[in-house]
């Protein structure tokens, strides 16, 4: 039966509507983005395939323009999947930058773990501050495959410079879903504090993006 002849209090678009957003389970949010079924399916039908095939919200969502071989999603729904996405992480932009300040790790974690978070690749990134720590810029600067990034001290200076940053946030995930800082983090980071201290750039934290809250080195005491 089509969504339509549902009881109007059961229709995904008129529960939000009189409910708000967050009375609506993730599949009834999706049937709402995504509009009409397809192929036999109604909308709501077709989100819970959808999540089911991906294994999660968060999976799927972090490359929805990706083909997906769920009969019915065609590239209209996952344009519109992305472009939600890309709407949810502007808005999330425009909220740090709005902060006087980034006074600690929190107030970037939730965007970077946005960025970051369902990547099945490892992308290594920076937060560009001024002197105040406010927000200039982010910017992904490398990006390696499941096991790693390479990060080169000599591009993040010249990255730093060419923002005319005061000072920085690095940020990396872990695509197994650990967020536990390596070894090799450990290194990269001293590295690249060293090589930041010449031209007078502060590194203020690297945060460490796994499945769960953001690792801050800084709070590990590991600067």
């Amino acid at each position: 039966m089509s969504i339509r002849n549902w009881p109007e209090g059961e229709r995904p678009r008129e529960k939000l509507l009189a409910r708000g957003s967050g009375a609506l389970s993730d599949a009834e949010l999706l049937a709402v983005l995504l509009g009409n079924g397809s192929r036999g399916k109604d909308a709501l039908a077709l989100g819970r395939e959808l999540l089911a095939h991906a294994g999660s919200l968060g999976t799927l969502l972090a490359r929805p323009e990706q083909p997906i071989r769920v009969g019915g999603l065609g590239p209209a729904k996952r344009a519109r999947i992305a472009a939600a996405l890309e709407l949810a992480r502007r808005s999330l932009a425009e909220q740090l930058q709005e902060l006087p300040s980034l006074g600690n790790p929190r107030d970037s974690g939730d965007y970077l773990r946005a960025r970051l978070r369902h990547l099945p690749y490892e992308v290594f990134g920076c937060l560009y501050l001024d002197n105040r720590h406010r927000v200039l810029a982010f910017e992904e600067l490398f990006r390696g495959t499941v096991d790693g990034a390479s990060v080169h001290p000599r591009e993040v200076v010249r990255a730093c410079l060419q923002h005319n940053a005061c000072a920085v946030i690095f940020a990396h995930n872990h695509p197994s879903g650990v967020a536990e800082p390596s070894a090799a983090d450990r290194t990269i980071t001293h590295e690249l504090r060293d090589a930041l201290q010449l031209v007078g750039v502060r590194v203020l934290d690297h945060l460490v993006i796994g499945s769960g809250e953001p690792v801050s080195m800084a709070a590990r005491g590991l600067l």
